[in-house]
């Protein structure tokens, strides 16, 4: 749609003209419910206030919407024609006044894809319930507005609902005459305005605070979910972790929250973890738990809770001027949702996920083709779209964790305060931050700044020790630095560095730890010198830096014959972090890794390392080891995962993962034998609780290998025809080892658009199974065809999702490679963002392709 990618240069000429002072916006969603009449999408109408400034009176300039039909625009009085202003996505305005006054009404369009208004209909009881999802720019969808981070203003909501619905927006509302309105908000940006309306199932709370100067704060809390999840909505937790979030950032940021009341909505079919709207935050509703799950589900969803309401302060209160900056909230969140869930909840471990899982997405992402530096260079919307990634979440978190150990936390957290004072309500660049940083720790941030910020690539760190005569003691220790050749810069990493050995008992413990400062090629760590010889050298013990840890020769040798034995769960999860990037980077065979998993696995204390550690042994068998290996790699992890599960003590969380990770890896006959009868009451294993979530874990595989048919599937949909329930049968149903099931599936996702975004994700997800691979080999070729028009057809989301999720890395041969690569160079004039997706899957492609040479000489 013309002018539906707003560019960087757009913005910043608007941004430089116009001054917004306050919009008005009315809906009107009681056609959201009963029957929908004509052939056109169903919409609800729009009308929006917006009142404005321009510099330079007699300029032109334009607003965003895009929506199915305008009815009428008026311009400081003067009513001016749809069918000449408007074109789908813009609103032409010429000859400004100073002050200005813009009215459109306009019919708006309800989203089944997750953007804009979504209207989702729930299948167990017909209830429609509706929330809103904007960011980058999606809030154009829903009201006429300017569409960009650095036009903030005050919002007054009012919408008009069905009588038997309640609404809620970012501000207090109140309903008079039939009509929801709500409080104004204060200065705010597009993207993180919020309407969320249906009959939800809604719970109340209260905080209180009183400061030093006896000044009271109290924000009424509240928590929605869908009727049908209820039962299952632990608010009391949701509850007892945002409390302790709320106390934790006003003791750290003194600012008060700024934003009244606290609501957070757990709503259906979202496309995100969370979204930071202030005062009305929205979740995806998987974090309401049907079934029993780990701690390590409540470990994360207390981080995306804590996460959000860091946003409060970096993201809403002080907002990134353009989404170059997107690292200015989106780093700062991720570091603090750790650092809070760390200091103020129960999961005192959290550090520990964030080295295993967070820095895994960021290493990934990091070494992608497409990587960037963590200020990016976003020239426009789909750019921005496509940085929500592991460089702007994790890297960046990670970069800030290592500038605390770099200027020191009290120094850090100051500068974070001052930040807030100084900007509050408006808009920054990193410039701000780096000034307030240099005031409160002394330091120049610059050449810091230039290393960590501002170039691309992850370092890799290497320990070179030298015995002296005798061998047993360190002549010298140094830490080695090397970067890719893609990325060369080398960075000053502030480091510790463990040495450890086993006691008499056989633990593998530290004996001796040094923090130095790596800077250049070669560092070396003086403090070390005259220790006793170490069987392991840990680079980056404690996880100071962001770097890939590697090992010396004596110390992947203690690895293969001793990982379990490390006491510390951060340093064995760093371990095991560091021997997986060594098997993509194809320097450790993937079946060694698996070999690994199989034989330390069962002694991991730490759940998410656990079930990090499942994650990446699939991943290993799928995409790393050799073709000719696979089929006994999958019978050593099957035989291996119902060993620990019959062996995990009865009813734990252990157990649990075990069980879900044999379901991933079952295929023989026997096991899924046992897998059918655990559904159908036939075997049992003690203390295992096959709850519903659990029923669909194990009929997946039953349904890909072809022992769970299509009326099984139904039948079970009966048992549970719930909204999660269908998306678990469409998943399933598109797992079945049939071509007719496969070309419907593929129908179904590329040549309609009938599906939901949620149903397009269970439907891709269950027609890409790895014991199908010459079923699925035709559609390589289809793949390439079709793309292009997907992408021009579709919105962002579904096309990224199609894009991503289609993309044939189980047709991993050479001529996958070519087919990309011809792809690639017969449309250099695709969307870059279109391009940059299929550059990172072709470069996963490649790196498996590499990993499985490796694997194949190691046989």
């Amino acid at each position: 749609m013309p002018g539906e990618n707003l560019s960087r240069d757009e913005a910043r000429e608007r941004a430089a003209l116009l001054s917004v002072d306050g919009y008005e916006v009315s809906l009107d969603v009681r056609s959201a419910v009963g029957e929908h009449e004509g052939d056109g999408p169903r919409t609800f109408r729009s009308v929006t206030t917006i009142r404005f400034r321009c510099a330079e009176p007699g300029a032109s300039s334009f607003a965003d919407l895009i929506a199915p039909s305008v009815t009428a625009v008026s311009l400081n009085g003067r009513d001016l024609d749809p069918s000449e202003v408007f074109d789908g996505s813009r609103i032409v305005l010429e000859n400004l006044a100073a002050d200005n006054e813009l009215i459109v009404d306009a019919q708006c369009a309800y989203s089944r894809t997750g953007e804009g208004l979504h209207r989702f209909v729930d299948p167990e009881d017909g209830e429609v319930y509706l929330y809103t999802q904007y960011e980058p720019a999606d809030s154009r969808r829903v009201f006429a507005n300017f569409e960009q981070p650095d036009l903030k203003a005050p919002f007054r909501f009012e919408v008009r609902a069905p009588e038997e619905w309640t609404v809620w927006s970012n501000g207090a509302g109140e309903r008079a005459d039939g009509m929801w309105r709500f409080a104004e908000t204060k200065p705010i940006s597009t993207y993180i305005t919020c309407v969320v309306a249906g009959p939800y199932h809604y719970v109340t709370d209260s905080y209180e605070r009183v400061f030093a100067d006896g000044t009271r704060l109290e924000i009424p809390l509240g928590a929605m979910c869908r009727k049908g999840l209820a039962p299952y909505f632990d608010s009391d937790d949701v509850f007892l972790v945002t409390k302790q979030g709320l106390d934790f950032f006003h003791d750290h940021f003194d600012y008060p929250y700024p934003f009244g009341k606290y609501d957070q909505a757990f709503v259906p079919e979202y496309n995100l973890g969370a979204m930071e709207n202030p005062g009305l935050v929205t979740f995806r509703e998987e974090f309401i738990f049907r079934g029993k799950v780990t701690q390590a589900s409540y470990e994360g969803r207390a981080n995306v809770v804590l996460h959000e309401m860091a946003h409060m302060w970096f993201g809403d209160l002080v907002t990134m001027e353009w989404w170059d900056d997107l690292w200015l909230k989106e780093s700062f969140a991720d570091f603090m949702g750790t650092f809070a869930n760390v200091g103020a909840t129960r999961f005192k471990d959290a550090w520990i996920t964030f080295a295993n899982r967070r820095k895994a997405w960021a290493y990934r992402a990091d070494q992608l083709p497409s990587t960037h530096p963590i200020t990016a260079d976003i020239r426009d919307l789909q750019d921005a779209k496509l940085n929500f990634d592991g460089i702007t979440y994790a890297k960046g978190a990670s970069v800030l964790k290592q500038l605390v150990a770099y200027v020191g936390q009290d120094a850090f957290l100051e500068g974070a305060r001052r930040y807030f004072k100084r900007h509050a309500y408006g808009n920054t660049r990193l410039g701000d931050l780096l000034s307030v940083l240099e005031e409160t720790s002394g330091r120049d941030m610059s050449g810091w700044a230039r290393s960590w910020l501002q170039t691309a690539g992850v370092n890799s760190l290497t320990p070179q020790v030298l015995l002296d005569t005798e061998g047993g003691r360190i002549a010298e220790l140094a830490v080695v630095q090397e970067a890719p050749e893609s990325h060369p810069e080398l960075r000053p990493h502030r480091v510790a560095v463990g040495l450890y050995r086993r006691t008499p008992d056989g633990a593998l413990e530290r004996y001796a730890r040094a923090e130095a400062d790596v800077d250049g090629p070669r560092t070396v760590v003086a403090e070390l010198a005259g220790a006793e010889a170490p069987e392991l050298v840990l680079v980056n013990d404690d996880d100071l830096t962001y770097c890939k840890i590697r090992f010396d020769a004596t110390s992947l040798d203690t690895l293969r014959g001793h990982l379990g034995a490390i006491e510390d769960p951060l340093a064995r999860a760093l371990c095991w972090s560091a021997l997986w990037n060594l098997t993509r980077d194809a320097l450790l065979p993937a079946r060694d890794f698996v070999g690994l998993v199989l034989r330390f696995a069962g002694r991991e204390s730490d759940i998410g390392v656990l079930q990090m550690l499942h994650a990446w042994a699939n991943s290993a068998l799928v995409h790393y080891v050799a073709p000719d290996w696979r089929a006994e790699g999958e019978r050593l992890l099957a035989e291996g995962a119902l060993r620990e599960l019959r062996a995990a003590e009865p009813g734990s969380e252990h157990q649990l993962a075990w069980a879900r990770f044999f379901a991933t890896t079952a295929s023989g006959d026997a096991d899924l034998r046992l897998l059918r009868g655990l559904l159908d009451g036939t075997e049992k294993i003690d203390g295992l609780d096959v709850d519903q979530e659990l029923r669909w874990a194990f009929l997946e595989p039953l349904a890909a290998h072809g022992a769970a048919d299509e009326r099984t599937l139904a039948e079970e949909l009966a048992r549970d025809d719930t909204a999660s329930g269908k998306r678990h049968q469409v998943r399933c149903l598109a797992a079945r080892p049939s071509a007719a099931v496969k070309a419907q599936a593929w129908a179904q996702v590329v040549e309609s658009d009938a599906l939901s975004n949620a149903l397009v994700e269970a439907t891709i997800a269950g027609f890409a199974q790895p014991s199908q691979r010459e079923l699925l080999a035709p559609y390589a070729e289809k793949y390439f065809a079709v793309i292009e028009r997907v992408w021009r057809e579709r919105s962002i989301q579904i096309g990224m999702d199609v894009v991503r999720g289609l993309f044939p890395s189980l047709q991993d041969s050479p001529e996958t490679l070519r087919a990309t690569d011809a792809w690639l160079s017969a449309h250099e004039g695709a969307p870059p963002a279109l391009r940059r997706l299929v550059l990172e899957a072709r470069d996963d492609l490649a790196r498996a392709l590499r990993g499985q040479e490796c694997d194949a000489a190691a046989n």
